[in-house]
């Protein structure tokens, strides 16, 4: 059981104040899923207030250490993202009970991340390194293996990954632009979405 719907916003968020009318935004246009990346000092406390949302999932991003995976649980991660496969990461959302979702984008790193039990994998980074038609190459010798593709991806480009039998969701920042959540248009932030959303049907 994966648990992601096709579009997954990637947020870079600046000002945990901003957190709430994000997540308003976001339901609103259609979206019950998030990855807050820790890419700011403000992350685990947006985090924070947006797991306690109803109706949104609410996970981490760009985790490169297991200290970060325990922190992001503890503010109400459901899921944890890496850029790529750190075993020590993986322990830790293993015994936590959450799900891991570490990078690969090479067949040897597909096979260890397989290995180790893994079944929904990053394809990153999507867009340089050969996008959907080498996601599909590899996915055609993975045929037990979801993939969620993020890195360089636009609205243009979303619906060619989603056409993928093993693309299960397509994560992106363009419909939680960071200016935008830093300027406070969240109703332009609600209508990236819903477009992201009807795009993806």
């Amino acid at each position: 059981m994966t648990g992601f719907e096709p579009i997954l916003p990637v947020v870079v968020i600046d000002d945990a104040r901003d957190a709430e009318a994000l997540g308003r935004a976001l339901l609103a246009g259609g979206i019950h899923q998030a990855e807050i990346t820790l890419r700011t000092p403000a992350a685990l406390s947006a985090l924070r207030a947006l797991a306690g949302m109803p109706g949104l999932r609410v996970g981490v991003g760009t985790v490169l250490e297991p200290e970060q995976a325990e922190a992001a649980i503890d503010a109400g991660a459901t899921f944890v993202v890496s850029p790529g496969l750190s075993e020590s990461v993986l322990a830790v959302c293993e015994r936590r009970g959450v799900q891991a979702v570490p990078g690969a984008v090479t067949a040897t790193e597909v096979m260890r991340a397989r290995s180790l039990g893994l079944r929904t994998l990053k394809f990153f980074p999507a867009e340089s390194s050969g996008g959907p038609a080498a996601l599909s190459a590899l996915s055609s010798v993975f045929p037990d293996l979801a993939f969620v593709p993020t890195g360089g991806i636009d609205a243009s480009r979303a619906a060619d990954y989603l056409a993928l039998p093993s693309v299960i969701a397509v994560g992106g920042s363009w419909m939680v632009p960071r200016a935008a959540i830093a300027a406070g248009d969240f109703t332009g932030v609600e209508a990236l979405c819903r477009t992201a959303v009807e795009a993806a049907r």
